[in-house]
């Protein structure tokens, strides 16, 4: 990039930052916190600061047990997007991707650009970019070229979304990045979407693998994307909720901290529902065993023959042939 283009940006940058539009815009927001906050130069041209081997190992530790649970997507969301050029990074909540997939005729040109795993892309180092910007502000979004605070990153196309671990908390953040000048507006539309989608996937993923002996269950709430999720022991108290299900059911950490009926939550009808299988299963397994006999059945149960059909009539049981 040219003497002028640095310029020119950094001009671009700065005539915003001195508008009213920070009110209006969210990326002038971020320019302004980059400029106002962090101190940060748009002309900056540095490369990313980095961490050491050691800083890097010891960061991907502290994550270890998601990036098991995100491995599966990671590898997904890159065949979906590799072969158009590419790079896919799992940054920790400090902005430094720990983990990434890349197709290795493009590894020189993704280092250069810093696109690699121990890179700091914290909003505060970095200004402006795709990762950074999705921690502070918590959500999804595409930091698209020009839109990036410093000139030296505006050949980038990064779209990033938030990922919550098991408590609810903010842990690391989902990135797409290209250095391709021909990327279309569609295609980032596109690639978002696949983010946002891997995202969730390593949140469910995730959870379940954070809850290994519990019943998990969907909470009945508007979002039908399936994150909303709660664990429940065997006495179907609340253990555990997706950052959606706290949300959506307002479940704080205090709530957790005592045993929660996972009826409280879901209504007391959960509770009627769960007696009526657990019925409906005992006389199935009744007849089962006396092979369709209800008599034979009846006995087995403790009650009458008449007792028994009746209960047969209310939950639609058949005799099996």
């Amino acid at each position: 990039m040219d003497e002028h283009s640095f310029d020119r940006h950094a001009d671009r940058v700065q005539a915003a930052i001195a508008s009213d539009a920070a009110a209006k815009s969210a990326l002038i927001a971020s320019w302004r916190r980059s400029c106002n906050l962090h101190r940060l130069d748009p002309a900056h041209r540095k490369s990313p600061k980095r961490l050491t081997d050691i800083e890097l190992g010891e960061a991907r530790q502290k994550i270890e047990p998601l990036l098991a649970a995100a491995k599966s997507s990671l590898d997904r969301l890159y065949l979906a997007v590799g072969g158009v050029g590419c790079c896919v990074l799992l940054a920790d909540r400090d902005g430094v991707p720990v983990e990434r997939r890349g197709a290795v005729a493009d590894d020189e040109t993704f280092r250069e650009w810093g696109l690699w795993t121990g890179s700091v892309w914290s909003e505060d180092s970095e200004g402006t970019n795709g990762i950074g910007t999705c921690l502070v502000e918590q959500r999804a979004l595409t930091i698209h070229r020009d839109q990036h605070f410093l000139t030296r990153n505006t050949a980038l196309s990064c779209t990033t979304a938030p990922i919550y671990d098991h408590e609810g908390n903010l842990v690391a953040a989902l990135d797409v990045s290209s250095c391709r000048a021909d990327l279309t507006e569609g295609f980032v539309n596109l690639i978002s979407m696949a983010v946002i989608d891997a995202a969730r996937r390593i949140e469910i993923d995730h959870f379940r693998m954070s809850f290994p002996k519990a019943r998990i269950l969907l909470a009945p709430v508007a979002d039908k994307s399936g994150r909303a999720l709660v664990a429940v022991d065997a006495d179907d108290l609340v253990i555990g909720a997706t950052r959606a299900a706290r949300l959506a059911l307002g479940i704080t950490p205090d709530c957790l901290e005592k045993p929660v009926p996972v009826s409280s939550l879901f209504g007391s009808t959960i509770e009627a529902e769960n007696f009526d299988q657990a019925e409906r299963g005992v006389l199935q397994r009744a007849l089962a065993r006396a092979d369709g006999n209800v008599s034979a059945a009846a006995t087995l149960l403790g009650v009458s023959r008449a007792t028994l059909h009746r209960k047969l009539k209310r939950f639609g049981v058949s005799r099996p042939h």
